[in-house]
């Protein structure tokens, strides 16, 4: 079983319907157990909500990060706040993904799957999933496209990042609709996180 440690203020909705997916479920109250928690234990995946009493997400994100033995668990941020520039610089501090609220649990577990996948393919693992699908190797991205990406993770709309390479915004547009092909991604905020993971570009 692939076990996820939710770390929610009110965990009760995904704590009942994680486990009919195949996860098995532990719980915290707030990002100080959590740490308590994987002090002792080991996860396959960590669901963080951003808004949590004692220290909030962000936080909890940054000490998981910062011990060796959490470092490279992957991390789904859960949030209410939809404001992509922010998510694109929390997911600079580390995080692997996120969510907004309300969602609908299909989508979560995608993105979860998304994520395993993603991870135990770096590490040349074979580990069964929830579920499975076959993956297209992915294409190399441009010296171009790696310029437009990284001006993205920095917080620049299109216009801005025309500006700065002295491009037309129709340019760049084409330019990240190719990158979101072939990082086979649906938007900005997934193509920085996956770039930023495969060291295309600079956190």
């Amino acid at each position: 079983m692939t076990t996820v440690l939710l770390v929610d203020d009110n965990p009760k909705y995904l704590k009942d319907a994680l486990p009919y997916y195949g996860y098995e479920v532990f719980t915290a109250a707030d990002g100080i157990q959590a740490l308590s928690i994987l002090d002792q234990n080991k996860f396959d995946i960590i669901l963080l909500d951003v808004m949590m009493p004692n220290m909030n997400g962000w936080d909890t994100l940054k000490e998981i990060r910062k011990k060796v033995e959490t470092k490279d668990v992957p991390v789904i941020m859960i949030t209410a706040v939809d404001e992509e520039q922010k998510m694109v610089a929390g997911l600079r501090n580390g995080a692997d993904d996120y969510i907004i609220k309300p969602f609908i649990l299909q989508n979560l577990l995608a993105r979860m799957e998304a994520v395993l996948r993603r991870v135990r393919r770096q590490e040349g693992l074979l580990a069964e999933l929830p579920f499975k699908s076959a993956d297209k190797p992915m294409q190399t991205l441009t010296l171009r496209e790696k310029e437009v990406l990284q001006l993205v993770a920095k917080g620049a709309n299109n216009r801005e990042i025309a500006e700065q390479l002295v491009l037309s915004e129709v340019t760049v547009k084409s330019h990240m609709n190719s990158i979101f092909k072939k990082l086979k991604v649906t938007n900005r905020t997934q193509a920085v996180l996956l770039a930023i993971q495969m060291n295309l570009i600079e956190s």
